[in-house]
């Protein structure tokens, strides 16, 4: 009798938890980009927002925030996307007990994608501008133009890309020794550009994404590289959790700079 019992209240268990308490949620999680794009067609601004905080007192004084958009329009003719990413960071000085900034970055960028007819293929348009305060420069920015297309479709898997030639400007931070010679703070090149974009379904909450960009100069200047690995699972409704680790390579940095620096983040998503 009381193995029967037993038996009879792991099959309600079964029954109960076979029911996924995130069913009716927000389709963040369960749906591609492609078909989230598909339900938000025709509207002004969809997409997703990100946050982080991290304020530490005691032994480490620091605060830290962190702010990412990702919006996006789909029209008959044209996906338009447009980014945001913004890094701050305050850091306690023990010799003189004041508090110094050691990270200020804003990255902002726009892409527009003519859709030509055939499936999944367009023309695009892409320009970003980035002021980084330890950078050694005072802004940097791209613009590209070119074709897309998807490189792979699978049932869990999809790969799309972009290629096309395009132009970088960068502006030095002032220095008095080049004070009087504009011509040497200010580099202008042309390049190649490549991006490659490659999202997989993990589950029906959690998505992995792979975002890299190659600029390749072909005037002898710097050629850059920018990498983010990415899981989003969702936690409820609009919300998820992100951990993100970044990579970015600069082959001619300025001054006595890195060619690298990467950071590793776990945001909240809020999509809309």
């Amino acid at each position: 009798m009381i193995r029967l019992l037993l038996l009879l209240g792991c099959l309600l268990s079964c029954k109960v938890w076979a029911v996924d308490p995130f069913e009716d949620f927000h389709e963040y999680g369960q749906l591609s980009d492609e078909e989230i794009h598909k339900i938000h067609q025709g509207e002004l601004l969809y997409g997703d927002t990100e946050f982080g905080l991290i304020v530490s007192r005691g032994n480490t004084n620091s605060t830290s925030f962190k702010f990412k958009g990702n919006l996006y329009q789909d029209l008959d003719k044209w996906r338009n996307q447009f980014k945001i990413d913004s890094l701050y960071k305050r850091d306690r000085n023990d010799a003189t007990g004041n508090d110094e900034v050691s990270a200020n970055r804003i990255f902002v960028s726009a892409q527009g994608n003519y859709k030509i007819g055939v499936k999944n293929a367009s023309f695009f348009m892409y320009g970003d501008y980035e002021e980084d305060e330890f950078s050694g420069l005072e802004f940097k920015s791209t613009l590209a133009a070119g074709y897309g297309n998807r490189l792979y479709q699978g049932v869990k898997n999809q790969v799309d890309f972009d290629i096309g030639p395009g132009l970088y400007r960068s502006v030095a931070q002032d220095d008095t020794e080049l004070e009087d010679e504009q011509e040497d703070k200010t580099k202008t090149g042309y390049l190649l550009r490549l991006a490659l974009q490659w999202e997989r379904t993990v589950s029906t909450r959690t998505r992995f994404n792979q975002d890299l960009s190659i600029e390749q100069s072909l005037s002898g200047l710097n050629s850059r590289l920018k990498s983010e690995t990415s899981l989003i699972s969702q936690v409820m409704g609009a919300i998820s959790l992100k951990f993100a680790y970044l990579y970015r390579y600069n082959s001619k940095p300025e001054d006595d700079k890195l060619k690298f620096d990467s950071e590793l983040s776990a945001t909240l998503v809020y999509s809309f």
